[in-house]
């Protein structure tokens, strides 16, 4: 494994931090998050169009930039850096590759390249709570259990004579749900005698969809709650919806896929954060006095920081472990979401009296650490998770037993007395 970046990953990290740098600063987010739409809609096309930062994974045959998953990764930190409000995670990490890994050839391409190109945003209504399940995170999704059973909750699709599908049901804390221009909605089809979980598309205004922003913690992962009203879907794939595989059929399969890249891009924005927390807070120690000395020449100051600049590079090497290969996206994920979450404390700690005001900054990186682990976490279980899959608590198979080499001596046997 080369753990160097190259040439093109180093100049889309300089672009990214610059222009962020001069577009994303603490009062522009939150301006950005307090829009109807929750981001800035100028900053997202001028990614697009100069960088091209949603189509960085998708192929250059759909009008992608044709990188690597892992450069979108390793871009992905720098907008954790700067906490951007936008819906790269819900399009261009969650919905283009369910649309390239499910769409037919005429749903690829006519949605991939609006999607590569930043003209069209996606969102995937799977609901909060059970979409670190769906994504194969804290849990084996397979069977379609997070997506309602079948039997109550959940969305249910059902196939009317004319073969339009329609869809019922709905789902909150919609990762930028209120706003796309897309939904990707997995539903149960077939009744309960033949449930399935297909993956349906929805445009935005269309009749019977019912979307409301909702608040949530952290403002710059925006949530709606989506309701469906009789809605007409077209189903996303081609050839029998019902053909192979059990009650999850390829939709979860594909869901597990996606999952293992989008832990490897959350644990880089998550990466990103921390490491611009700490460097803001090494920032101010270094100018706030106390005692006629600056508080950061303090012996447990530095200790404390010392520890988080270890926690942030190890999680920094766990992402990048995650870029070379998805597989650990989830192990990465816990390490620099947990690295997130002390980054935040300690910042807002070590700012003192101001650093415990909501309207201080520090907030933005607390609430992106905790809004995170409620959504994708715990940390716990994303452990617990990795462990089982690396089969670390199955028990050891039993020793096949040998036969001895020296012949078992006969019982003695009591003599009968005389």
């Amino acid at each position: 494994m080369d753990a160097a970046f190259t040439a093109e990953q180093e100049g889309i990290r300089r672009t990214l931090r610059e222009v962020l740098g001069r577009r994303c600063g603490p009062d522009r987010v939150k301006a950005a998050v307090r829009t109807p739409d929750g981001y800035d809609r100028e900053l997202w096309e001028q990614l697009s169009r100069e960088i091209g930062l949603p189509g960085l994974a998708v192929p250059e045959e759909y009008g992608g930039v044709g990188c690597a998953p892992a450069d979108l990764v390793l871009a992905c930190e720098e907008t954790g850096r700067a906490l951007l409000p936008s819906p790269l995670l819900a399009t261009a990490v969650l919905a283009a590759p369910l649309v390239a890994a499910l769409g037919g050839a005429g749903q690829r391409a006519a949605l991939l390249p609006q999607l590569a190109g930043g003209g069209l945003t996606a969102a995937l209504a799977v609901p909060g709570p059970a979409l670190s399940a769906a994504l194969g995170l804290t849990g084996d999704g397979g069977a379609g259990e997070w997506a309602g059973g079948g039997r109550a909750g959940g969305v249910q699709a059902r196939r009317a004579a004319d073969g339009a599908w329609r869809l019922y049901g709905e789902a909150a804390q919609v990762l930028d749900g209120h706003s796309a221009d897309l939904l990707l909605v997995p539903a149960h089809a077939g009744g309960f005698a033949r449930s399935r979980v297909l993956l349906f598309v929805v445009r935005a205004g269309a009749p019977g969809l019912v979307r409301a922003r909702q608040t949530a913690l952290d403002e710059t992962r925006p949530q709606a709650l989506v309701q469906l009203r009789d809605v007409e879907a077209e189903w996303l794939g081609e050839g029998d919806p019902f053909d192979g595989g059990g009650p999850g059929g390829p939709v979860c399969g594909a869901l597990a896929a996606v999952g293992r890249t989008a832990a490897a891009v959350l644990a880089a924005e998550a990466a990103g954060a921390a490491g611009r927390a700490l460097e803001r807070t090494v920032e101010y120690v270094r100018t706030r006095e106390q005692f006629g000395r600056p508080i950061g020449s303090f012996q447990a100051v530095k200790h404390r920081l010392a520890d988080l600049y270890v926690q942030l590079q190890a999680a920094r090497s766990a992402v990048c472990y995650a870029a070379w290969d998805p597989e650990q996206g989830g192990l990465a994920l816990a390490q620099a979401l947990e690295a997130l979450r002390l980054a935040a404390g300690e910042a807002i700690q070590l700012h003192g009296g101001i650093g415990f005001t909501w309207e201080h900054d520090a907030h933005l990186y607390f609430k992106r650490a905790a809004a995170d682990e409620l959504l994708f976490g715990p940390v716990h279980l994303l452990r617990a998770h990795a462990a089982r899959r690396a089969g670390l608590f199955e028990a050891p198979a039993a020793a096949p037993a040998t036969a001895s080499p020296v012949p078992a001596s006969p019982a003695p046997t009591r003599k009968a007395a005389v």
